[in-house]
Order: structure tokens, then C-alpha cells, then sequence
């Protein structure tokens, strides 16, 4: 398992959820010997988006999932080989990697085939027919390496030999009755067998115990087209090594091959490998190309993806697979929630107003100053999650952090919270869809699934060509994933208050938790701007009295 943490924040991230997993996943690196990669799980949005081109930041990379990947496994390095190499290079292969099967490959790496030590042995078992080196278009480079052999002369640049493989053994006339034009022809130092071989217009003569050729031989050789190779071996050696010299195309496997991704679950690929049993199989990247080879016993592992969760610790919320990752660290700043852990953890849970404020205070309280980059956009995530301190969730805390990163990062907070605000929350040319989950998050408040949309703007009229289209997508969603109570706020910065749009079986609950009549419009609450702290905890009392009752 490679020695990775992933930081991630929530689902339909916020500003807060990615500027703190890029200067946590700073601090890690810094402090940790593990590789800590700050992730996202959704599209950052227009204020996100300034923030990090005002400061030259990349986002953090998205990901899907934290179940594990064959890419998290350490799979064997295994080099795959060109199809036209030999059975007994194969092979040696197999015998010095003390593997069992060989993927191969195409001149662009791209997986052809599968050769294994049953596919070698059962074919070099087989009854061969002595046409074995025509029908596999066996070329001279594998017989000369199988064979230990020396060119004494090549007929050709690349000679073919479309003959049968024969054993002169015999005298020179049974040998007359049995060559033909094209054959390869194994012999021995007898000269009138070699003479006959030559005339009869083999394709190939391999002389055993390397003797010496006569030169006037081989100049006929030479007339009548017919290559000669010497070998160490002897002549019942060389007949039984020269068939592993045919390519391993001709063996391998290359129908329904069964191989597996990068990207494939390593759950799913569980269920494949026992139906199929093989010793291993070959790992292709998302081009096809071979990048190793995985066996039962690198499933054996119980390594999970660590991640670390920044801005919430609700399942709703987290990443696909959470529960099947290893989760080292949760710094948040919102209720305590569902997230389960097998093992105890860092847990940091405090009421301020931003996790980044808490990232930040983890840099000054090990000594370690944050980068200006890290710093600069700490300070745009305390502004924009606590609204400038306009928000009720804001504390002393985060004003004096905000105070010694802006030091850091060298920035006007007054100035590039106004540059930061406009750019981000005027609603022009978007549409309901996108609005709504900018920052969307789920809830389950006793056995009620509610929903919270928040977005804030300094241009609430932007809002009115939408409004419509915001019902309609509310009410579709409540029918469609089954919501309680779906709510939308719209965040008025300056005004420091919020028009709501409630829809859902259950709306009455907000109508008793604000003390308001909730008709066709929206509704507007002076003085709530906190998701956090002036509607999920009301909400939560009054679902609580509600069931009470």
C-alpha cells in the first residue's frame, strides 16, 4: 500500500473545505513522513476559484472514492515481453522472477496476450508437428539464441524457413528421399550429408558440435540459397531445444483475457479470481498499457486509503467509500455527527468559525509559519466563512488568526474581502441547478432527512430570473431522494439576513422553529446567516420536541 493521505473536506465543497485541506495537507507534509494530497469531491465554485488564482494555488485534485483501488496495492513490478521472443527466453524469464505467467505486449505496451509455464510446458509437451518453425514464423535470431548457435551464413536479410525441421541421422541416400526444397535439416559432421542438404535447397542446415564448414560448402551454400548455423549441442539436444525457439504469439493466450485496471475495486475483483483461479493477472493502466502483474496474495492486505476529514465528520457528507477507509484525523467545526472510527483518533472540534481557523492555529502552536500562499488562503476561508465576522458564528479566535495569517500572506483583509465577495456570489448567467448545490449539505436529524442549500451574495436581485427554476428543482428533489424538509438560503452579506425557500412533507417544522407562515414565496429571516449555529440547531429542538410529543 503506497504511503498516502488523503485530507478531504465535504461534498459540494465550500471555500473553507478547500483552502483548509491545501494548507492542512502543507502542514502534514511538513511535520509527517507520510505523502499528504489535499482532494476535493466536487467543482469548486466562483469564490473558490478567485481565491486560488489571487494566490497562484491548484486545486486540490477530485477524486470519487476512497475505496481501494489496485492502484493502492503493491503489485508486482513485472516487465512484460515482445511476442516474438523465444519459449526459452520466456521461459528463463519465469524461472529468475520466480513468476508463472508473463503478460505480453505490443510495441506501445498495449496488452496482447498471456503466456504462462502450463501454456510452455503443455505446448512444448504436445505432439509437434515437424512444421512447427514455418507455422509460427519462427525467425533466425530465436533459433541462433535457443541453440547457443553461430551464423556461419544468413541467406537474406530475414530468412524464412517454410520447411519441415528434419534429423539426418541416416546415410546420405535415405537422406536424398527425405529433404525437400525449404527444409531445416539438424546434422552432423558427415560432408556428404551436409553436400546433399545444400543441394537439396534447405532453407536452413545446423551443424551439431560446432564443427567447421568447408568453404567450398559454403559457397554453394551461398549459390543455391541456404543459411548455415553451427551449434555446441549435440544433435539430440539441438532437436529437442530447437522448438522452443518459436515465438511465445504462437502459444499465448490472447482470447477473453482476463485482466484488471488501475482503477478496478479491489472488491470486485475479488469474486473474478475466484472464479477463475488463475496464478496472476496481468494490471493495465486506463490505456491498456501493462503496468504489472497482481496475485491472490496481494488482496491479502489490510491496508486501507487513509484520509483525514476536514469540515465535517457527517457520513451524508464525506466521500464515497469512507467506510471502508482508514480515517486518522477529523478537524471540524460543526455538531459532532455519525462518523465512526475503528480505532481512536485526532479528533479537533471547536466552535469558531472556520476550520481554517483551526488549520491555522495548528501551524502557530507547532512553531511552523504557514507559506504566504497556505496563509493567504486561510484568510480568504475565515473571511468567507464567517462573513467577514458578520456571521454569530465568528469568535475572538478567529479575528486574531485572521490577524497573524493576513501578516503572513500580506493582504488588506478589508480590501480583499470586498474583491473576494463580488467576485463570488453574483448569481448572473447560473442556473437553479448550480446555485443550489454550491454548498448543499445532508442532515439526519433523528429519522428525518433534511437538506440545507446556503449561498451568499451581495446582489440578492440576481436571484429573481431563477426563482422559479428553484422551486421547481427543490420539489423534484424532495420526490426523487425522499427529503423531509428541503431548504434554500439566500445569504444577504451586507443587510445580515437570509431569504429561505422551504419545500417537503414535513415544512411545518420550519414554519414552528422561525415562527413564520411559509406560502408559494420565500420568506426573509432578519439577522440569520449561520447554516450552522441559527438553523440546523433550532431545527434539531424542534425535531427532537416534535417526536417527544
Amino acid at each position: 500500500m503506497k504511503d498516502v493521505i488523503y485530507i478531504t473536506g465535504h461534498k459540494n465543497p465550500d471555500t473553507d473545505s478547500i483552502c483548509a485541506a491545501l494548507a492542512y495537507s502543507e502542514f502534514k507534509n511538513k511535520t509527517g513522513t507520510a505523502t499528504a494530497i489535499p482532494v476535493r469531491l466536487g467543482e469548486i465554485n466562483r469564490e473558490t476559484k478567485f481565491i486560488l488564482e489571487h494566490f497562484g494555488v491548484e486545486p486540490p485534485q477530485l477524486i470519487e472514492t476512497v475505496k481501494l483501488q489496485v492502484a493502492d496495492l503493491n503489485i508486482d513490478n513485472i516487465a512484460p515481453i515482445a511476442p516474438d521472443i523465444s519459449l526459452k527466453m520466456a521461459w528463463n524469464l519465469m524461472k529468475r522472477n520466480n513468476v508463472k505467467t508473463l503478460p505480453v505486449t505490443d510495441e506501445s505496451g498495449v496488452l496482447i496476450g498471456v503466456v504462462s509455464v502450463s501454456s510452455l510446458t503443455s505446448s512444448y509437451m504436445d505432439v509437434w508437428d515437424n512444421c512447427i518453425l514455418s507455422k509460427s514464423g519462427t525467425k533466425l535470431e530465436n533459433i541462433l539464441d535457443t541453440l547457443s548457435a553461430k551464423p556461419i551464413y544468413v541467406h537474406g536479410e530475414n530468412p524464412n524457413f517454410l520447411g519441415k525441421i528434419i534429423v539426418t541421422a541416416m546415410g546420405p541416400n535415405s537422406v536424398k528421399g527425405l529433404i525437400e526444397e525449404g527444409d531445416i535439416a539438424i546434422c552432423g559432421d558427415r560432408e556428404d550429408t551436409q553436400e546433399i542438404i545444400v543441394a537439396s535447397k534447405a532453407s536452413l542446415m545446423i551443424v551439431t558440435g560446432n564443427h567447421d564448414i568447408k568453404e567450398s560448402l559454403i559457397e554453394n551454400a551461398k549459390k543455391l540459397g541456404c543459411s548455415i548455423i553451427t551449434t555446441p549441442y549435440d544433435t539430440f539436444t539441438a532437436a529437442r531445444l530447437i522448438t522452443q525457439s518459436i515465438p511465445v504469439e504462437y502459444v499465448m493466450a490472447k482470447d477473453n483475457l482476463i485482466s484488471f485496471s488501475t482503477e478496478d475495486f479491489v472488491e470486485d475483483i475479488k469474486d473474478v479470481m475466484l472464479e477463475t483461479r488463475y496464478r496472476s493477472y496481468p494490471v493495465v493502466n486506463t490505456e491498456n498499457m501493462v503496468v504489472g502483474s497482481i496475485s491472490r496474495y496481494h488482496l491479502i492486505s489490510k491496508n486501507k486509503k487513509k484520509v483525514i476529514l476536514l469540515d465535517h465528520n457527517e457520513l451524508g457528507q464525506s466521500v464515497h467509500g469512507i467506510e471502508d477507509a482508514e480515517i486518522l484525523e477529523i478537524i471540524d467545526h460543526h455538531r459532532i455527527a455519525d462518523v465512526q472510527t475503528g480505532n481512536p483518533i485526532y479528533f479537533r472540534n471547536e466552535p469558531v468559525g472556520s476550520t481554517s481557523t483551526i488549520v491555522g492555529s495548528i501551524f502557530f502552536e507547532n512553531g511552523i509559519r504557514p507559506s504566504k500562499k497556505a496563509a493567504g488562503v486561510l484568510c480568504a476561508a475565515i473571511i468567507s466563512d464567517t462573513l467577514l465576522f458578520k456571521s454569530p458564528t465568528s469568535t475572538l479566535v478567529d479575528k486574531l488568526v485572521l490577524k497573524r495569517l493576513a501578516g503572513i500572506a500580506d493582504i488588506d483583509v478589508e480590501k480583499f474581502a470586498k474583491e473576494m465577495f463580488k467576485a463570488g456570489t453574483s448569481l448572473k448567467d447560473r442556473t437553479a441547478e448550480d446555485v443550489f448545490h454550491q454548498d448543499f449539505k445532508i442532515f439526519n436529524l433523528s429519522d428525518m432527512k433534511i437538506g440545507v442549500s446556503q449561498i451568499n451574495t451581495m446582489d440578492m436581485e440576481s436571484f429573481l430570473p431563477i426563482k422559479d427554476e428553484m422551486t421547481s428543482l427543490m420539489k423534484s428533489k424532495v420526490e426523487r431522494e425522499n427529503f423531509n424538509i428541503l431548504i434554500f438560503v439566500l445569504t444577504d452579506i451586507f443587510n445580515e439576513g437570509s431569504e429561505i425557500m422551504v419545500e417537503g412533507p414535513n415544512k411545518e417544522i420550519v414554519e414552528k422553529t422561525f415562527d413564520i407562515k411559509l406560502g408559494k414565496d420565500s420568506v426573509y429571516l432578519p439577522g440569520v446567516l449561520s447554516r450552522k449555529k441559527q438553523i440546523i440547531p433550532p431545527l434539531t429542538t424542534t425535531i427532537a420536541n416534535h417526536k417527544s410529543s
